[in-house]
């Protein structure tokens, strides 16, 4: 957790422009949560703490280079009465590789209603997926027994444990209990962003489920775009439920959404996602 925090902070080079790291042991391309997460994080420093994010909207536009920086440039569009906007560029090799609108808003009180968390089994009863996969780690090639064995800053328990390659299809439905590993920011702002962060891990594969495929089956995964609602205090301190599904997949496209819930079942964040989920077969 601390070496994610760490990554997600930011060096201010400019007064509107920063720059990220990747870690150095990334080769082939950047995780696409990081940079969402640097991305919110660049957009932050340049927002008065007072306004809290509320929404953002963000398009993965190239595959980010793990070894060189980034460079975000942030736009100040509005500073409101009542709302701040902010526009980030992120920028490599002199393109722009992502790019995000994110809203900010002064807390304020009104009509307050939410969905009902989903009736799932608490993550206590349920088996952490990487230690499931690690019992049976020589059944898969060497690169995927290095991906396993990779400390996370997230413990995860899905109520259904598929593994990682392909499997019997089944409804397009994932519920996924998380917990941060290690210490947690007291600033809403730093949750947010490690909410961010976190909220690219899972949430593609969901379009896969229908067709009995998972990340290490042969497809071309990528994120295409990125939506997030930020709707109360993402507290982090506990088990998280990442409620995710797929209501179409089309055109080498998969669509999902995912609700997370706090434990006592408050709704903190809403993320949809559209991303190429394209078979390796017909891969151009």
């Amino acid at each position: 957790m601390d070496e994610v925090l760490g990554l997600l902070d930011l060096e201010q080079i400019e007064e509107n422009i920063f720059r990220g790291l990747s870690p150095k042991a990334r080769h082939q391309r950047v995780f696409g949560g990081q940079v969402l997460g640097q991305a919110l994080a660049a957009a932050i420093r340049t927002v008065e703490p007072s306004r809290i994010c509320h929404s953002l909207h963000a398009y993965f536009l190239r595959p980010g280079d793990p070894r060189i920086p980034i460079l975000y440039d942030v736009d100040r569009a509005r500073d409101g009465k009542s709302f701040t906007a902010r526009r980030v560029v992120a920028i490599q090799h002199g393109v722009q590789i992502f790019n995000l609108a994110a809203s900010f808003q002064s807390g304020e009180s009104g009509f307050d209603h939410q969905f009902e968390m989903p009736s799932v089994p608490p993550p206590e009863e349920l088996e952490d997926a990487a230690a499931a996969l690690m019992k049976r780690a020589d059944q898969f090639p060497e690169r995927l027994r290095e991906w396993i064995a990779r400390p996370r800053p997230f413990e995860t328990r899905p109520v259904i444990l598929d593994g990682p390659g392909d499997r019997s299809p089944r409804p397009p439905f994932d519920n996924i209990w998380f917990r941060a590993v290690g210490r947690v920011p007291e600033d809403i702002r730093q949750r947010q962003i490690l909410l961010a962060y976190l909220s690219d891990t899972t949430l593609l594969g969901t379009s896969l489920v229908a067709h009995g495929k998972g990340f290490f089956s042969a497809v071309q995964m990528a994120s295409i775009d990125h939506a997030m609602w930020f709707h109360r205090d993402p507290k982090l301190d506990d088990w998280l439920l990442y409620s995710q599904d797929s209501p179409s997949a089309s055109g080498a496209r998969g669509f999902a959404r995912g609700l997370i819930f706090t434990r006592d079942g408050t709704l903190i964040a809403s993320v949809a996602q559209e991303g190429l989920i394209r078979p390796r077969s017909s891969a151009g």
